[in-house]
């Protein structure tokens, strides 16, 4: 079963990177969530560098919930405009866009990080 998951994931994430892409005036915002944490890099694909990332890790959070992803929302926004970025593309990365991922943006958001 897990296996039909990740491969759904990937097929999505795909769909998704062929539509979107970062430039150095709006960079992409991309998620990556396992069981324990959720990681997250400001990305600039044109030169094909991270500006800026942040994780529940790097917090020192060991729970993984929609209050610690809002904080690492706002710890990323933080990052981000430290490095001069305003406005961002949100990479879900196949994730829905529901529960961890959606609190993540609003903390990105109530940072304020615009997309």
């Amino acid at each position: 079963m897990a296996g039909k998951n990740i491969e759904r994931r990937e097929r999505i994430k795909k769909g998704v990177r062929k539509k979107i892409s970062g430039t150095t005036d709006r960079p992409r915002l991309s998620v990556f969530r396992s069981n324990t944490g959720l990681y997250v890099q400001v990305i600039d694909d044109l030169k094909g560098t991270t500006i800026a990332s942040a994780s529940t890790a790097e917090l020192g959070l060991k729970k993984l919930n929609q209050e610690t992803s809002k904080n690492v929302g706002k710890k990323i926004a933080e990052k981000a405009k430290a490095s001069g970025v305003e406005t961002i593309v949100f990479d879900r990365n196949g994730y829905l866009y529901h529960g961890n991922i959606k609190a993540l943006a609003e903390g990105a958001r109530e940072g304020g990080l615009k997309f």
